[in-house]
């Protein structure tokens, strides 16, 4: 069985239209679905938060975990030095099938500077867990160009844990409620599970500085998400 769930559903869509959702296990909520048609999205149907980060994109910009390239497509229609990578292979093969200069490659293998570093659709979540937060910033720190800046996006999910009462619920099993554990899958293809991180917006600018790493909240979306810009100090 392959893994690569979401590479093979990017690549039935984008060579023979087959819009078969990627179901989504999540440790915290029932199964979802991520319709693939919403992974090529142009500027006009995306969130306002994804068109502030593109509209702050400057210089040589990184798009870290670019799935079908939607971003660094507008990126490069504008003219900016952009360079997407993803750990998907499928992903990759879209996105040079269009055009985007794309590698094959882990973010934390990444050793070339950057004006700009883009985390979108949640990024921040390669980080994994809270504990590693701080690795993931300092890596990408060392990333940076001077003057440089990281635009990341991510989201408080402590609404999950609330009861109709006004009550919560802790997931004892984490050391902090965002860390969530997910798994993809498309037709007969699955990834393994995997760790993935949503951080609140003061959690993120406390491990921000404590990286050195100046913090600025952009905007803020309608569901508890949020745009953060990060610079050094």
């Amino acid at each position: 069985m392959s893994t690569d769930a979401i590479g093979q559903a990017l690549l039935a869509f984008y060579n023979h239209k087959d819009n078969t959702d990627i179901v989504v296990k999540s440790s915290i909520t029932e199964d979802d679905i991520i319709p693939i048609e919403y992974l090529f999205r142009t500027y006009a149907q995306m969130p306002v938060i994804e068109q502030k980060a593109l509209d702050l994109c400057e210089g040589k910009v990184l798009d870290v975990g670019a799935a079908s390239g939607c971003h660094s497509k507008i990126l490069k229609e504008k003219r900016i030095d952009v360079t997407a990578i993803d750990i998907s292979g499928g992903a990759v093969e879209v996105m040079n099938l269009q055009g985007i200069a794309a590698k094959n490659q882990n973010f934390f293998d990444v050793t070339e500077k950057h004006d700009t570093l883009l985390f979108l659709m949640n990024g921040v979540g390669i980080a994994g867990t809270l504990n590693e937060l701080s690795q993931f910033l300092n890596h990408a720190k060392s990333l940076l160009k001077p003057n440089g800046q990281i635009l990341l996006d991510s989201s408080d999910i402590a609404y999950l844990f609330k009861e109709d009462d006004g009550s919560e619920w802790i997931n004892i099993n984490t050391n902090y409620y965002g860390e969530v554990s997910y798994q993809m899958e498309y037709k007969n293809h699955l990834t393994e599970p995997f760790n993935w991180l949503f951080v609140d917006f003061e959690k993120l600018k406390e491990v921000a500085i404590s990286c050195g790493l100046k913090c600025e909240l952009v905007c803020e979306g309608e569901h508890y998400d949020y745009l953060a810009r990060l610079s050094i100090l």
